[in-house]
């Protein structure tokens, strides 16, 4: 039987600098378990922390945007199973890989809700509430669509599984639940790890090409750190992040222990040695990289409800969950200075990793739900009428704007 995967990225896999490069990682090696042979493709530039997948046995591919060499590329290919990596990706290609290699699985991870991230960053700006009509929103057209002319979409938080059944009411059928694949932390690694005592200061972390890192950094800066660092003042704050511009290098203040530390090579040398990890998001959407980074290497948090969710499910927290910026101080002096609070914490982000976050747990049930998708998928788009017809103008509209930007790039 054909085992043959091709990805179409949104961008390189990086997962030195964010949680949607480890993402990517953990779905090829889920596919290589499987013996699937690998075809990473996609648009964009390669750049320096780009992951060299190479390395692990994925083929690399450049492909072109509105050009028919894709075409010609997946036919000979032919791919049993298509991922696409974000619902632009299903926009710019989802109709030649349905014309080209119809009986092809089309899958789409979403790496996170972009509709109700982008939704919550709007009525942050404008200083309401979210809701509905924010959370309706022209990429939440896009993103349904999307998510409909698929065989099978990955969501990655139950939250925002919760959304797309009850808000969107979008059929079961075509929704898994899937987090992080992750390996069980040992006893001989907890073991291993820094003890409170030995170590220092806070630390926050995040690619700063996402708006709400940067957001966070700036809510620590103007309205967190200040009232931490009158309690503790020999205390840090450490932050880290891929592509920091001068509009975070600026904050930078080593007076006031505010220190932009940039691009962190190691992140879990980063993380083991820190004391407390916090992560003030005011808006944003997913699962969030940075604490589990912290879970695995024994550092509890505080954060805000934005932040904790889909984490944690019907375990105890590794971290103080708060949204009001006194509140937030106060508890991450209080997990800086108690070390049984502290401990208890940690204990909790090990339960976490090893319970909800289960590499085998969660990879079987991956495999097992793409292995009844595909002797069923027939089945399935019978029964998808709204997938159909979107399918169906899809082709009447996104290809035929492809062909002309094609015959115009030509000109």
């Amino acid at each position: 039987m054909n085992k043959n995967l091709l990805i179409i990225g949104f961008v390189w896999p990086e997962p030195k600098s964010s949680a949607a490069g480890i993402r990517m990682l953990q779905l090829i090696k889920v596919f290589q378990s499987q013996e699937y042979q690998i075809t990473f493709a996609s648009s964009c530039a390669k750049i320096e922390n780009a992951f060299n997948l190479e390395n692990i046995g994925v083929a690399q591919v450049d492909i072109e945007l509105n050009n028919s060499s894709f075409d010609d590329f997946i036919k000979e290919l032919n791919p049993s199973v298509v991922l696409f990596d974000r619902f632009m990706m299903e926009e710019q290609f989802g109709w030649r890989v349905y014309e080209s290699c119809p009986q092809a699985i089309k899958l789409l991870d979403t790496e996170d809700l972009h509709c109700l991230r982008k939704g919550r960053e709007s009525a942050f700006k404008d200083g309401v509430e979210f809701n509905t009509s924010y959370l309706f929103n022209d990429t939440a057209k896009r993103e349904i669509a999307s998510i409909y002319r698929c065989d099978l979409s990955l969501i990655i938080s139950e939250a925002e599984m919760d959304i797309l059944k009850n808000q969107f009411n979008v059929d079961a059928s075509l929704l898994m639940y899937l987090p992080f694949i992750l390996d069980k932390i040992e006893d001989e690694v907890i073991l291993n790890l820094p003890k409170f005592k030995e170590r220092q200061h806070f630390i926050a972390i995040g690619n700063f090409l996402h708006e709400p890192n940067y957001n966070a950094v700036l809510y620590l800066k103007q309205s967190i750190w200040p009232l931490i660092k009158q309690q503790l003042l020999e205390a840090e704050l450490h932050i880290y992040g891929a592509y920091a511009t001068q509009k975070v290098n600026q904050l930078h203040n080593e007076k006031d222990g505010f220190l932009i530390k940039g691009f962190a090579k190691d992140v879990n040398e980063v993380m083991k040695h820190s004391k407390v990890c916090l992560a003030p998001l005011r808006f944003g959407a997913g699962l969030k990289g940075k604490l589990v980074d912290a879970m695995l290497n024994g550092t509890p948090c505080v954060t805000t409800t934005i932040g904790a969710e889909g984490m944690f499910g019907d375990l105890n927290a590794n971290s103080f969950i708060v949204d009001n910026p006194e509140t937030f101080a106060s508890k991450a002096v209080e997990l800086y200075s108690d070390s049984i609070i502290w401990e208890e914490k940690q204990h909790n982000g090990f339960q976490i990793i090893n319970q909800r976050f289960n590499k085998n747990l969660n990879q079987k049930n991956f495999i097992d739900v793409l292995e009844k998708t595909k002797k069923e998928f027939q089945n399935y788009r019978l029964h998808n009428f709204i997938g159909q017809m979107l399918q169906h103008h899809t082709l009447q509209s996104t290809k035929y704007m492809s062909r002309w930007i094609e015959e115009k790039n030509r000109a």
